[in-house]
């Protein structure tokens, strides 16, 4: 199973018709199980334009919010690839209502290169009477303001695959062709038991279904930590895209996960093995640095009123830890192998120190 199709019952940051209390698209079985809705735009934006949308430089817009771990993947990848100045990117803020996200963060509401104040209108732009939910991440295409995909796990390893023509100098291979079949086991168990765990935790809608879920999380963390125990990374020597995917859900587990979803039987900090991985991702360039605490944590807590009805936002945790030493290095495994960390982020693109780690508190590691 490709990493892809792997995540097939998974969707992206969904909002709309098919959404549910809790603001996730999806379903609940009759033992209260948590079910993904799996329904994507399934285009492809690939070299030989097969599916009638090319790479091209300049014509396509990566639309997310920094608080959906789906499109921080996307984030994430865009930047370690060095595509900005090729693919731009918009940003919606951390909350949004029943019909879509909005570009509430841009100068009037409106998103300055398509010209629109809600995602919803590039889904309708293309299918004017689409009945599923509104996504982040999605890709645009700016000429006709029409959405192109959001199928969101195919769409990081089209940027690894497809538009590597248009690379920085010194990008990593997230996707080594000789690795793809260990990256895409990895990544399968990984998204059913810990990226899509911890929502079956939150959304169950039975003690049994949250127990089972919450029994098959913490036993995949576990897994996790033996793997990682005596290696940097999850496979090979570099970074490659099973870490993205799985930094993404780390990063939130503390602020959301933990309290939120009621996955509590030990916080991140408490498992060391996965606390210093993720340390060591978190400092490296390209992650921690497209990391809004503040939107995260203003997503899960204002949004998800099936679970938090007073939409009261927690103060916590403490992230002063993240710049702590992690010592990975002295494990085998270089984060970019022969290649270089990307460049700082551009100044439009740097989240607020407001909402990230103090910068004061930021100390080399090794």
């Amino acid at each position: 199973m490709s990493a892809d199709s792997a995540e097939s019952a998974g969707n992206g940051g969904r909002t709309g018709a098919a959404r549910t209390e809790a603001g996730q698209g999806g379903s609940e079985s009759g033992s209260g199980e948590f079910i993904r809705d799996s329904r994507y735009i399934a285009d492809r934006i690939t070299a030989d334009g097969r599916d009638g949308w090319p790479v091209e430089p300049g014509r396509y817009r990566l639309v997310v919010s920094r608080a959906c771990p789906w499109a921080s993947r996307a984030i994430i990848v865009r930047r370690l690839l060095g595509l900005e100045d090729v693919l731009s990117m918009g940003v919606c803020g951390p909350t949004h209502d029943q019909r879509s996200w909005t570009f509430d963060l841009d100068p009037g509401g409106v998103d300055p290169v398509l010209g629109i104040e809600r995602l919803q209108q590039a889904y309708f732009a293309r299918f004017p009477e689409y009945p599923r939910g509104i996504t982040v991440p999605a890709i645009i295409d700016i000429p006709t303001g029409a959405v192109v995909t959001n199928d969101y796990a195919q769409m990081t390893l089209d940027l690894s695959t497809q538009w590597s023509r248009f690379h920085r100098d010194g990008a990593p291979d997230l996707y080594p062709e000789p690795l793809r079949a260990e990256i895409d086991e990895v990544a399968e168990v990984v998204y059913r038991d810990v990226n899509n765990g911890v929502y079956r935790c939150g959304f169950a809608r039975s003690q049994a279904a949250y127990e089972q879920s919450f029994e098959r999380l913490f036993a995949r963390l576990d897994w996790l930590s033996g793997r990682l125990a005596t290696r940097r990374y999850l496979i090979g020597d570099t970074i490659t895209e099973a870490d993205v995917r799985l930094f993404t859900t780390l990063v939130r587990f503390d602020p959301a996960y933990h309290g939120h979803f009621k996955c509590n039987l030990r916080k991140l900090t408490e498992i060391p093995v996965l606390w210093a991985y993720a340390r060591d991702l978190f400092q490296t360039p390209g992650f921690g640095d497209t990391v809004d605490f503040t939107h995260i944590k203003d997503h899960y807590y204002r949004v998800h009123t099936g679970i938090n009805p007073t939409q009261i936002v927690p103060a916590g945790p403490d992230l002063m830890g993240w710049f702590d030493p992690h010592h990975r290095a002295e494990l085998s495994g270089r984060p970019f192998g022969d290649g270089t960390p990307p460049g700082p982020p551009a100044g439009s693109e740097i989240v607020a120190a407001s909402h990230t780690v103090p910068r004061l508190h930021r100390i080399s590691s090794g």
